[in-house]
């Protein structure tokens, strides 16, 4: 049975647009990412083989890549390239590739692949678009769930469901530490985990409570939806993250790293106003950048 998004459905963004070369109008950016993406998820759940294969594994043993990766990988940046031939990648699964347009899209083709892997639903795809070093535009897609995040800067950030309708979103604001529920995640190492266990011993007294999805880009989408109250984790990159925070920040939340620092694979925090203060101050002593 098919599960198709319904990507044309209120997302429109025709305001935004950037100087520079013809073809950067961020409506123009955020649209080829929409229909991608659905078309990514729509051939993950129609095409997923019964003996779905492990092809290889990256930093641990758990840290996999299954055949499907690859094929969605090779799916986005082929129907992207055919509409923008002088654009810039970056893939999860196959790196950098350079270009000349001023415009790079930020892929994760599967974003909790192990999920997918098992058949849970939270996994996603993560598409976002990049004009001169800035995130413009960005896509989730989480097909199992018949869901569609978007954003484009300046424009606000939605949800778009399987049944057509749409939801502008907001992250959850004023919410004190002790309520707050939080999302996070953990690394592929033994060590890394290790001490990962360590900063939420610090950190589960101090709020509501703690949930594991498995996918940094849903969670960041949760915070967007007001589905958690926040976010933190090492590990995560550009891929990961990249789309996610610009629906955080059109959501009116904040993402960012230690003390000052951006997002990245260091640490990644997010929550809506009032609560990132709150959780970057839990974290700062619990050394969580350390494994």
């Amino acid at each position: 049975m098919r599960r198709d998004l319904l990507p044309q459905a209120g997302v429109s963004t025709r305001t935004g647009t950037y100087d520079g070369p013809s073809g950067r109008n961020v409506h123009d950016l955020l649209e080829l990412a929409i229909t991608t993406a659905g078309a990514a998820g729509t051939m993950l759940i129609d095409k997923r083989p019964a003996d779905l294969r492990v092809a290889h594994t990256k930093s641990s043993p758990t840290d996999v890549v299954t055949e499907m990766d690859q094929a969605a990988e090779r799916l986005i940046i082929d129907r992207i390239r055919a509409s923008r031939p002088a654009d810039a990648f970056l893939g999860e699964e196959s790196g950098a590739a350079a270009g000349a347009s001023g415009v790079r899209w930020i892929i994760d083709p599967i974003d909790g692949t192990v999920n997918y892997l098992y058949g849970l639903p939270d996994w996603a795809v993560s598409i976002a678009a990049e004009v001169d070093g800035e995130v413009v535009a960005g896509v989730v897609a989480v097909p199992t769930r018949g869901e569609l995040y978007t954003a484009a800067r300046g424009e606000g950030a939605y949800l778009v469901r399987r049944d057509g309708s749409t939801e502008k979103l907001q992250c959850n604001a004023g919410v004190p530490l002790e309520r707050a529920l939080i999302a996070t995640g953990f690394g592929y190492s033994a060590q890394r985990r290790a001490h990962q266990a360590e900063v939420l011993l610090g950190v589960l007294p101090r709020v509501r409570d703690i949930r594991r999805a498995g996918s940094a880009a849903v969670d960041l989408c949760s915070v967007a939806a007001g589905r958690v109250d926040g976010y933190f984790e090492r590990g995560p990159h550009e891929w990961d993250i990249a789309a996610g925070g610009l629906i955080v920040r059109e959501a009116g939340g904040s993402i960012g790293g230690l003390n000052g620092r951006p997002a990245s694979v260091e640490m990644t925090i997010s929550a809506g106003p009032g609560l990132y203060e709150a959780l970057h101050d839990l974290l700062v002593p619990l050394s969580p950048e350390r494994d």
